[in-house]
């Protein structure tokens, strides 16, 4: 390779891949180099369990950019190539093709890997996860209508894989093993209305329910929940979450908690390293306290953060969390940290869409989180998400009657 020391991007994912652009935007000049594992360019994750799947979204529409428009900058992405080791002292990347990059600044943008199912016959033909863009074009092979359709886990990709897979006329059963779905992610009177609305739209939604084993049999699938019920499926799709892509980082020497410990400037215990997107754990703007997300909004606005610190910038990354998700017509947001906070207000908009306001000691709004159609609820939730990014002090009682505009909050 080039003598010249480059700048390294390890996760050829959406944060690796616009950390690499920015760099040139941002001025580097030098070599760039993205390595990745996956044979596809960088992408943006969050289509794979909507649009890709209902043939709303191309796979070339989920691309930051094409082939040519990294040769044009002068990026060179090495797809299906996996680096084994990062020597820090000697500032060196290893693949394990036997090859050695000297690099300036090394950006480890790792993401995570799909947990698996630890179940008898969960290496089945017909059981995947849905992490990738190769696990979405196989998934979305299969669902096809009448097919049916076992998800287990009832976060935010089990539930949208849900929408997508009903709107592909598939039968569809969601197996969630806790008391409600998406954990502690959302408030209960949310998550029970998420519930209904899938089991409005025919989705057979068992909670206290998990697999024990999958044994395939006459061209089926057939799981044995824990409870003993038997159900025969074609697909089987595990949404338990991620495994964050930590161990270069923890066999380099690096800092590593429950993903990849970084300082408010996105650089990791070494000073030439820096982690971001999905493996990055970042000080939370609000507390303070090691905070790692899975969000689009993280992975676009880190890498712009690491990109300009790897070329001797100071940026401090001070984005509060927000995700959301759409599932059918309707649509959930959540922004801030609303596990910080002592009071919850909840603002009822009618229609079924509902907003939660949550407070800290101080009144301070520190999280919303907003439910309903989607044409009844954007615009309120934009307002709510601004609420928290100013640290707003409205009063409880203005925030809970919807006859007070939230826009008449914010510039109160």
């Amino acid at each position: 390779m080039a003598s010249q020391r480059a700048m390294a991007v390890v996760g050829a994912g959406h944060a690796g891949g616009r950390a690499a652009l920015q760099l040139r935007a941002q001025g580097w000049t030098g070599p760039i180099v993205v390595f990745g594992e996956e044979p596809d360019l960088p992408y943006e994750r969050p289509a794979l369990s909507k649009g890709l799947l209902t043939g709303e979204q191309s796979a070339d529409q989920l691309m930051l950019a094409q082939a040519e428009g990294y040769a044009g900058q002068g990026i060179t992405v090495r797809l299906g190539t996996a680096v084994t080791r990062i020597d820090t002292a000697a500032r060196q990347v290893h693949t394990a093709a036997g090859e050695a990059l000297d690099y300036e600044a090394l950006l480890l943008a790792t993401g995570g890997r799909a947990r698996r199912l630890a179940i008898p016959g969960a290496d089945q033909a017909g059981v995947q996860a849905l992490r990738t863009l190769a696990d979405a074009r196989a998934l979305q092979a299969r669902l096809q209508p009448g097919q049916r359709l076992l998800i287990v886990g009832g976060g935010f990709i089990g539930l949208e894989v849900a929408a997508s897979a009903r709107a592909r006329g598939c039968e569809v059963t969601l197996l969630e093993g806790g008391v409600r779905l998406m954990g502690r992610a959302v408030p209960a009177p949310i998550a029970e209305r998420v519930a209904a609305l899938h089991r409005a739209h025919g989705v057979d939604l068992r909670l206290r329910a998990a697999p024990e084993s999958i044994a395939a049999l006459n061209g089926r699938l057939h799981v044995r929940l824990l409870d003993g019920d038997l159900i025969v499926v074609d697909t089987v799709v595990a949404g338990i979450g991620i495994e964050p892509g930590v161990q270069l980082a923890r066999e380099a020497g690096l800092r590593v908690g429950h993903g990849v410990c970084v300082d408010r400037h996105l650089r990791t215990s070494d000073p030439h390293v820096f982690a971001a997107g999905d493996v990055a754990e970042c000080p939370s703007v609000l507390s303070g306290l090691p905070l790692r997300q899975e969000t689009w909004q993280n992975a676009e606005r880190q890498a712009a953060v690491a990109a300009a610190n790897m070329l001797g910038g100071q940026t401090v990354y001070d984005t509060l969390p927000w995700f959301w998700s759409d599932q059918y017509d309707h649509t959930l947001q959540v922004a801030g940290e609303p596990a910080l906070a002592a009071t919850e207000v909840q603002r009822t908009l009618g229609e079924g869409a509902v907003l939660h306001f949550y407070l800290d000691s101080d009144g301070r709004v520190v999280g919303a989180s907003g439910y309903g159609p989607a044409r009844d609820v954007t615009k309120e939730l934009k307002l709510a998400r601004a609420l928290v990014e100013r640290l707003a002090r409205p009063q409880a009682a203005a925030l809970q009657d919807p006859n007070v505009k939230l826009k008449s909050l914010l510039t109160a």
